[in-house]
This record gives structure tokens, sequence and C-alpha cells, in this order.
């Protein structure tokens, strides 16, 4: 849940939907428009703190400002 968090805190303003899908045996994927971010069973290892946000950020919005709030 801390990556759905993360990416909603920072980048609300250009993710358009989020969903978190339940799946079997420890099964942690993140995908973004079909292509694959993050996967456990790739990996070997559960996300490091932040690396997912690390990650979307590298890949996906390089160059986006973080959302500012007040």
């Amino acid at each position: 849940m801390r990556a759905a968090e993360d990416l909603l805190h920072d980048y609300q303003h250009v993710i358009e939907e989020l969903a978190l899908v339940t799946g079997r045996g420890g099964v942690f994927d993140v995908e973004v428009d079909g292509a694959l971010l993050y996967s456990k069973q790739q990996t070997g290892r559960h996300a490091e703190p932040g690396e997912v946000l690390r990650l979307f950020r590298e890949r996906v919005v390089p160059g986006v400002a973080v959302y500012e709030r007040d």
C-alpha cells in the first residue's frame, strides 16, 4: 500500500487511474499502462521502500515535477 500512497502523493497531477488488484501466493507486480514496472517474482524479493516510486520517476515521468502541496 505504501507504493500506491507514494505515487498518489507525488504524482496525483499525472495519474488518471490507480488500481490495486489482489493476487495469490505473494504476487506483487506493478504495471503502468500494461508495461511491467516491478515484479517481486522476477527480482525474488520485496520492493525496497521508495523503489517503486523511483522506478516510476525514472521510467514513466522523467522530468515531471512532484506535486507541490500548500
